[in-house]
């Protein structure tokens, strides 16, 4: 398959911002405060000199928090990870890279026993074994949870502890990354690494507005693009600013047309905008069923596990369903789980669901496909290196090939705590001789942050569940008509906004040049999944604003899956 032509529209190669007017250093930078990032800082704080933790709001205001489900990990005593990595390469479509996959299931045991370890409580059964649930797409109870539907706030709760216990682990809240900073490497493919970066602090004392923070390298884990689209679960922050700033500095991206869409979100009507409630498949893996306006259980017989399918089969069936009846959302039928389930087991949803209007005890909720997650993001090897030398990446904002062209449920945080380990396990040994940034040549822009609902309708519209060669075409040529609304005044809204143009635009790019359906990726005009031209991955590079996107061939990877005796 040749690569793609390079595209012809121009975006900026570097943030508008001013210079910096205080500057500090550490021997590593993560940016992001979430499961991954927090894991990475723990580790690393014992073998590097000095470690700086930047967030963009506060520790706890990542995507962290808002996992519901759990954490997948082959922890029951009948389970096993090659049964655990099966269910991770069916549901990732043939995208997946196996032997990502197989470090995520056989390090993921020990990765949770040491969250136990820094002081998560997860939810016990009655004999004081962690209790195991089930989720879409996994064929054993896997899933351990805390709070019942609170486990990624659990989770949250201990890391931050743990770094608040660890004086040796700076933090900078309030931060926004703005651009890396590149000095010389003559070993490096591009003659650079990473050796810094700028960001925008607001009210940290003296480290009040734009600064410079020089290192020896920069551990990416800054979450997701949700924010790229009108209706997403993701919170505000994310807004793709870890794969753009990659991306412009001369990262590769991976797979970024795979978006996942998470089935049953709770639909608040046709004008709401934003981050929106999430109704966990675990929901669905304690025994509620979808159904549509005359109550008939329309994913039977769509797959063999029916509503617990795959997100993408599930997220598919419920649009389908949607077209065929003209109606705006389906139905999530959890009634007869009874109260004292709903207020033990779903605690939380069930107080956001009655925030709303619904009571999940008495009531149908509806529901439709949202915004979830990411499954690409910035290339990475199996140690989280990417191919910029300096920068590393884990967690959403990275693709280390697990995820493949669908996430498994509950398989993001187990990324997190497995790939944050494994930098820390490298990370130290790779670290340069301090290097100063060189003068940056790239082309400063910004776009105007007034764009970001047009942006976002845009790519709902055109580039979300459902997608077309029309549609797709519409869209890049709507984002290059954006990209000209260039910013009157240096803004956090405006390099916001930036970063999620500069992502929209390699993401549709990506998906118009994909002529098939494969996992998450929906194209109506290629309805089949194609492996004899499409078993790859297309990988967007940048230089200098302008993007091109590249087309790997790689061999399908779900075609030869073992038969595993004992799945249920």
């Amino acid at each position: 398959m040749p690569d793609a032509p390079a595209a012809t529209r121009r975006l900026p190669g570097r943030l508008t911002a001013p210079s910096p007017g205080w500057t500090t250093q550490a021997d590593v930078v993560i940016i992001g405060s979430g499961v991954a990032g927090l894991t990475a800082a723990l580790r690393l704080r014992e073998h590097v000199g000095t470690v700086l933790v930047v967030t963009k709001d506060v520790l706890n205001a990542g995507s962290t928090q808002w996992a519901q489900g759990g954490i997948a990990a082959a922890l029951g005593p009948e389970d096993t990870p090659e049964e655990h990595e099966v269910d991770t390469l069916v549901a990732g479509a043939g995208a997946c890279d196996r032997d990502a996959v197989r470090v995520l299931v056989t390090e993921g045991p020990d990765a949770v026993r040491e969250l136990i370890a820094l002081g998560t409580n997860f939810d016990l059964d009655a004999a004081g074994e962690l209790s195991l649930t089930r989720e879409g797409g996994h064929h054993r109870d896997r899933i351990a949870h805390a709070g019942g539907d609170a486990t990624g706030a659990e989770i949250q709760r201990a890391l931050i502890a743990a770094i608040e216990a660890a004086p040796d682990i700076e933090v900078i809240q309030h931060a926004l990354a703005v651009d890396l900073l590149l000095g010389p490497d003559p070993e490096a493919a591009g003659g650079k690494r990473v050796v810094g970066v700028t960001l925008h602090v607001i009210g940290e004392g003296v480290r009040d507005g734009v600064g410079a923070v020089h290192c020896r390298a920069v551990v990416l884990a800054s979450g997701g693009l949700g924010q790229v689209f009108s209706q997403t679960t993701n919170p505000a922050v994310s807004t793709g600013d870890g794969l753009a700033i990659a991306l412009r500095a001369g990262a590769t991206l991976r797979d970024l047309e795979f978006v996942q869409f998470h089935p049953t979100v709770m639909y608040l009507g046709p004008d709401s905008r934003g981050q929106q409630p999430l109704i966990s498949e675990a929901v669905r893996g304690e025994g509620a069923f979808l159904v549509d306006d005359e109550g008939n259980r329309f994913m039977q017989g769509v797959h063999e596990l029916a509503d617990l399918a795959p997100r993408d089969v599930v997220a598919k069936a419920i649009m389908k369903r949607m077209i065929e009846t003209g109606r705006p959302h389906m139905w999530l039928d959890a009634r007869h789980l009874g109260q004292a389930f709903w207020e033990r087991r779903f605690p939380t949803i069930l107080a956001t669901a009655r925030s709303h209007g619904v009571d999940p005890v008495t009531e149908l909720i509806p529901v439709a496909p949202a915004c979830h997650y990411a499954s690409g993001g910035v290339r990475t090897d199996l140690e989280g290196r990417t191919d910029l030398p300096g920068l590393y990446a884990t967690g959403e904002v990275a693709c280390s090939g697990v995820h493949g062209a669908n996430r498994l449920a509950s398989n993001s945080l187990l990324e997190g705590l497995v790939f944050s380990r494994r930098i820390a396990a490298v990370l130290p040994d790779e670290l340069p001789p301090w290097s100063d940034p060189v003068v940056d040549e790239r082309t400063a822009g910004l776009v105007a942050g007034t764009v970001r609902r047009d942006l976002q309708e845009t790519m709902t519209s055109r580039v979300g569940v459902l997608r077309s060669a029309d549609g797709l075409g519409e869209a890049s040529a709507l984002l290059d008509k954006l990209a000209g609304n260039s910013a009157e005044q240096v803004d956090q809204d405006s390099w916001e906004t930036t970063n999620l143009l500069t992502i929209s635009a390699a993401l549709a790019d990506a998906a118009a040049l994909r002529e098939e359906t494969r996992g998450s990726h929906w194209r109506d005009d290629f309805a089949e999944r194609d492996d004899e031209r499409w078993a790859g991955h297309f990988d967007v590079s940048m230089t200098d604003g302008v993007t091109t996107v590249t087309f790997h061939a790689a061999a399908a990877t779900d075609t030869d899956l073992p038969t595993l005796g004992g799945a249920e």
